[in-house]
């Protein structure tokens, strides 16, 4: 009988040391039998992802991928967060978005897990007058209240602090916050305000208000006009730099200044991406507040939203799972609020079911996951401490490009901050374009039969400003057009798929042609003759030993049957008779587009 020793189990200790060096040398075998030709040592990278910001994931991480020490919980440089307790004595605050007068849709979320609100007051939002009766029955002592209400911020925040005076609710029982955001108000609309409004309400706060906050840094309009991470970072910190500098002239200590900000980032089914993001935006900020004389100002206070950018108005129930990802990320990543939007956002009004849904999902993760009894467990991960660090340099440079430029109100002026923001989106609208980037219900397995999700339509935001795109948005108008011929004639437009050889050879191409076609709303039809699928184009599905062999036989046999325009899916080849190629990588939005023009599905 074999006695362990006393110091318990050693993993591995009776076999060598692997070296990076061999671990390298598998890979670049396993590489060479998929077809990859490459060395030992460029089998690592053959394997790295391409992220934005020029920021590349790897395959492995080892203990000499070494970061900055991230302190601990509640100690500058707050990247373990904010508050030495983290998120465990009860959960994050579960936040829930209204931007409708609904009285009863509020008290139903506090009432079943939602912690705090966030109503959108003002013009696409609920009336400044409305607001008493949408709060009415909810308790302000114990319901924090966050404001987001644009150009009537002034109005709304001394409607809100004459209801807490008409409660009875004691100024120091307050908490919240009255949402001035004067250049976020500028990035969505265009229009620049007075900051006087925000001074005065910060003051107000400072003085009479130890639990309420004046001003949101709100960075989801830099992320909705497809910004990446480190432009969402980077802006944030600039757009926070203004206002310290507007809150200091106005008479407030740096420290008091810092009290009044509280930020707010997008959280994306990107899981460990998000995750980077907000402990590199606490890092960040920290450093802010140590050059502003301020070290001991305290952590940024973080509000998480997930992404409005990534949910599909197609197979919106695909929306409950990138919600639930986004939430995860954005709790394991230290956020001291979250909003998880309703799957059916995108569509109109949510209704009672998707709010429920949404509030859950933080529920869930909270006490079932236990996901907010550890703090910060993905430290000490060396992938996500390096990628912290490596996101925080990127977003500092491009904070630093803005300042350069004259600060967050110039670049916005100018113009510089959305050509930067278009740049990274038309890069990766590319991706999209290309399904390097999938977007599952939409790009990737399509299903054209699903029945419409229809929603009240709800108030529309404030335009002007800086753009507000979506993932699905090339995606949706292609299938729009689809939507638009089936009601008008009875039926989509349709290609034939002809499968050449047995099952083996043809089922993995056929499946990919059928997802591909199905994006652009084209029916594919797989059953029967040709001539009797309704189809005036044909895609060719094989393996390319048959394609060599049969390829162009069947061309022009499906083109004497009256096929106008005959597709292969395959990489292109010499191959008589076919008019074009579809592959992974290819552009399918383009190949699409153009198929629809083929068969007179107008736009």
């Amino acid at each position: 009988m074999t006695v362990l020793p006393d110091d318990g189990l050693e993993l591995a200790g009776e076999f060598p040391d692997a070296t990076h060096e061999q671990w390298q040398r598998l890979i670049a075998g396993v590489l060479r039998k998929s077809g990859k030709d490459v060395g030992d040592a460029q089998a690592e990278e053959a394997l790295s992802t391409a992220l934005e910001d020029g920021l590349r994931t790897r395959p492995l991480y080892t203990a000499h991928d070494r970061a900055p020490e991230p302190g601990y919980p509640g100690f500058a440089p707050f990247v373990r967060g904010g508050r030495p307790e983290g998120n465990t004595a009860g959960g994050w605050d579960v936040r829930q978005r209204h931007a409708a007068a609904d009285g009863d849709a509020v008290l139903a979320d506090l009432e079943n897990g939602v912690t705090s609100l966030w109503l959108v007051v003002g013009e696409g939002g609920v009336p400044v007058t409305s607001l008493g009766r949408v709060l009415d029955g909810v308790l302000l002592d114990l319901a924090p209240v966050v404001l987001d209400a644009g150009a009537e911020v002034e109005p709304a925040a001394e409607e809100l602090l004459r209801l807490y005076a008409e409660r009875g609710v004691a100024a120091d029982a307050a908490r919240g916050n009255l949402g001035a955001d004067p250049l976020g108000h500028e990035a969505r609309t265009g229009e620049a305000s007075d900051f006087a409004a925000a001074a005065g309400l910060a003051r107000r706060c400072a003085d009479e208000y130890p639990g309420l906050r004046a001003l949101t840094v709100d960075a989801l309009p830099c992320h909705e006009a497809g910004g990446s991470a480190a432009q969402e970072l980077g802006a944030s910190l600039a757009t926070g730099v203004a206002y310290l500098r507007e809150l200091t002239a106005a008479g407030l200590s740096v420290e008091q200044a810092c009290g009044q900000l509280e930020f707010r980032y997008a959280a994306t089914a990107d899981q460990f991406l998000t995750i980077a993001k907000l402990r590199a935006a606490r890092r960040l900020w920290a450093r802010v507040a140590e050059a502003c004389g301020a070290p001991g100002a305290g952590a940024q206070l973080q509000h998480a939203v997930t992404s409005p950018v990534m949910m599909s108005r197609r197979d919106p129930w695909v929306n409950m799972l990138r919600t639930t990802i986004a939430t995860l990320a954005a709790g394991t990543g230290g956020a001291d609020a979250v909003t998880v939007l309703p799957f059916d956002d995108a569509l109109g009004l949510p209704d009672a079911f998707a709010r429920r849904i949404a509030r859950n999902t933080s529920t869930i993760l909270i006490e079932e996951s236990h996901l907010a009894r550890v703090i910060d467990p993905a430290g000490g991960s060396w992938y996500v401490e390096r990628l912290t660090d490596e996101l925080a340099r990127a977003g500092w440079e491009f904070f630093q490009g803005i300042e350069r430029d004259g600060g967050q109100a110039a670049v916005l002026r100018s113009g510089r901050l959305r050509q930067a923001l278009a740049e990274t989106w038309q890069a990766r609208s590319a991706k999209l374009a290309k399904r390097r980037e999938p977007i599952t219900g939409v790009s990737e397995f399509p299903f054209l039969a699903e029945k419409p999700v229809v929603r009240a339509s709800k108030p529309q935001p404030r335009t002007g400003g800086l753009p507000r795109v979506r993932r699905d948005e090339a995606y949706e108008a292609l299938r729009a057009r689809s939507d638009a011929h089936l009601a008008a004639t009875g039926a989509r437009p349709r290609i034939y798929l002809a499968a050449i050889g047995p099952a083996a050879a043809h089922t993995a191409r056929l499946t990919f042609a059928a997802n591909l076609f199905q994006a652009g709303g084209v029916e594919p039809v797989t059953e029967g003759a040709f001539e009797d699928s309704g189809a005036t184009e044909v895609c060719l599905c094989s393996s390319d030993a048959l394609y060599e062999e049969r390829a162009e036989a069947e061309a022009a046999r499906l083109r004497a049957a009256g096929a106008s325009h005959v597709f292969l899916a395959g990489r292109p080849g010499q191959h008589t008779g076919v008019d074009a190629y579809v592959f992974a990588g290819c552009d399918a939005v383009a190949v699409l587009s153009a198929t629809l023009d083929r068969m007179g599905v107008v736009s």
